[in-house]
């Protein structure tokens, strides 16, 4: 602060010797350019400060997130990557699938029309997977059957879970196969 007091005080008793002086008006033009360049100076850094401290406390855009693929469109996530998911699981136990598809039609036994994944699983079995709406939490079953046979039971599926995950359904599809000793020995 002394620093700042001392100029100005130098200016200001230059300013008033040179009242007599011819040379004053120079002085004073002198002093009037020093000042403003240095309000100006002083101006254009508290804006770029301002500036700098707008930039940091605006929060920068953040990326989308993708969407869970559990929330997306039901045939999307039925195609995309249910089916692909359950071929590779099957795949990966030794087993070949003939057939695996998604239709509305009508579900085995109970000949209510709904959304349905029939698997056939050559040499070994064939499942419905059924969903009652196009929406993967809605009311599901699976029904299972030898090859060239119709199945007889139809049994509830995930009905006391609360979310539903592309990895439950797989998990549970193998575990209700392996149940019947389709894919495995227990």
């Amino acid at each position: 602060m002394e620093e700042n007091l001392e100029p100005n005080i130098e200016v200001n008793n230059e300013s008033t010797e040179s009242k007599n002086d011819p040379n004053s008006s120079e002085i004073k033009d002198n002093n009037e350019n020093v000042n403003n360049n240095s309000a100006k100076s002083n101006f254009a850094s508290k804006v770029d400060i301002k500036n700098d401290s707008n930039q940091l406390d605006k929060p920068s855009p953040k990326p989308k997130k993708e969407l869970p693929i559990e929330k997306k469109p039901f045939q999307d996530f039925i195609k995309n990557h249910l089916i692909p998911a359950l071929i590779g699981e099957i795949n990966q136990r030794g087993f070949e699938i003939n057939e695996i598809n998604l239709k509305n039609t009508k579900r085995p036994i109970a000949e209510d029309k709904c959304w349905v994944i029939n698997c056939e699983i050559k040499d070994t079995c064939c499942f419905w997977l059924s969903f009652e709406k196009e929406d993967i939490s809605s009311l599901k079953s699976i029904s299972l059957s030898k090859p060239n046979q119709k199945p007889s039971i139809i049994e509830s599926f995930l009905i006391d879970e609360k979310r539903i995950t592309l990895n439950l359904i797989i998990s549970r599809v193998l575990q209700r196969l392996n149940g019947q000793k389709l894919l495995g020995v227990n």
